[in-house]
């Protein structure tokens, strides 16, 4: 849907989604409140390569996509210092906060507005670390 190029000097969200219709929903609300979107990707593996193409200033995960947990790529976000986002109706946040404690978790269903404030948030605490 959307990439890179669409990014210009706009901080970039990565969103890792793998329903179509919360994906594309989802993308398009963070690129109308005025972010560039790298993705959304389906599965673990296109976002892993994507990631080896673009750093974002954040990215939002579901924990379950089509080929994989979405675990080794939040080791890889984790590790390149990329605020994560879980955005997840699996996840067990205890468990999270014990292996990303850095990680916000917003469970769905999630009005995007609290979401949108979450990234915010999250890209806003990024800039001033």
């Amino acid at each position: 849907m959307h990439g890179p190029a669409d990014t210009k000097d706009r901080p970039v969200v990565m969103i890792a989604e793998d329903e179509f219709l919360v994906a594309l929903d989802m993308s398009e609300t963070v690129e109308i409140a005025g972010f560039g979107i790298e993705g959304p990707h389906a599965t673990v593996q296109a976002a892993e390569e994507a990631l080896a193409q673009v750093t974002p200033d954040c990215a939002v995960l579901d924990i379950n996509l089509y080929d994989h947990d979405v675990f080794p790529l939040a080791d890889k976000l984790q590790a390149a210092h990329v605020p994560i986002i879980f955005h997840s109706a699996h996840g067990q946040k205890h468990d999270l906060q014990e292996r990303y404690p850095d990680a916000q978790l917003c469970e769905k269903p999630c009005p995007p507005s609290q979401l949108l404030d979450i990234i915010r948030a999250t890209v806003k605490e990024h800039e001033t670390a």
